[in-house]
């Protein structure tokens, strides 16, 4: 566990020496969640209510959405990838570490820097301009950052998974952009999946691209309540989980390529 935490911390304290590009990601974000809210504020000034969501409930979804963009890492990552490609991938299999749990906790070390320093900001700055909604329940809270944490792991398994595939392409920039359209659609982030038609919407729930966005953000919400937000964390659980058995099954297959082919 030592050498974990070792990287974990590594991690965070790398992602802190980009305090510049953090700030720029940080204005971008606010510009954009600026942009959704007026596009909401539009469509509520038609219709008081959409689908249960007043318009408090409309800012508080865009700005809690902008704020998990970087948490969640929802818009590609390619570390592992180009380490294939450079070969730099011989000294990491050589550590004497498990390789997926050693990625899997320089991810989360990512992901602290970005609660921290991306997460809290955003929402601040959605909070001062809009008096978006906050939980009042600490309860709801705890199940939030359960959720949260449920869903940085499944993000992080789609994307070893997309990396794990610079074994066998050249590049994974296409299987990156594709997997990336399925994100933004089918994960709650351009609109809330409660807008959706009543049969596409089960559909859209019951795959594990909710889990990224949309579960988080119900839960935060509190637009689930007891026997109904156990079933959506069981289920989130169960594809992380999923995701992470199928991480580790392909990762043994191009292990064994890897040895084959003698890098």
């Amino acid at each position: 566990m030592r050498a974990y935490l070792a990287a974990m911390q590594k991690s965070y304290r790398r992602h802190r020496q980009y305090g510049a590009a953090n700030l720029a990601g940080l204005l971008t974000n606010a510009f954009f969640g600026l942009l959704r809210s007026y596009v909401f504020i539009a469509l509520y000034r038609a219709r008081p209510a959409v689908e249960g969501y007043d318009l408090q409930d409309a800012l508080t979804y865009v700005w809690l959405t902008q704020a998990l963009i970087m948490p969640v890492s929802l818009w590609g990552w390619q570390e592992i990838a180009l380490t294939i490609r450079s070969g730099g991938v011989a000294t990491d299999l050589a550590r004497p570490v498990n390789y997926f749990g050693f990625w899997l906790s320089r991810d989360l070390g990512r992901a602290a820097y970005h609660l921290l320093f991306r997460w809290l900001p955003t929402l601040a700055i959605g909070l001062a301009l809009f008096r978006i909604r906050l939980p009042r329940d600490p309860a709801t809270w705890t199940l939030f950052a359960a959720s949260l944490l449920l869903a940085i792991v499944l993000s992080f398994a789609l994307r070893f998974l997309i990396n794990l595939g610079a074994f066998w392409m050249t590049d994974i920039r296409g299987l990156n952009g594709i997997v990336l359209l399925f994100v933004n659609f089918l994960s709650g982030f351009l609109v809330p999946l409660a807008f959706f038609p009543p049969g596409l919407r089960a559909i859209v729930e019951a795959l594990p691209f909710a889990g990224l966005i949309a579960v988080p953000v119900t839960v935060f919400l509190g637009r689930a309540q007891g026997v109904e937000i156990a079933l959506l964390l069981a289920r989130q659980a169960l594809w992380a989980a999923a995701f992470v058995a199928a991480a580790l099954l392909l990762f043994r297959v191009a292990a064994r390529k890897v040895v084959v082919q003698g890098g």
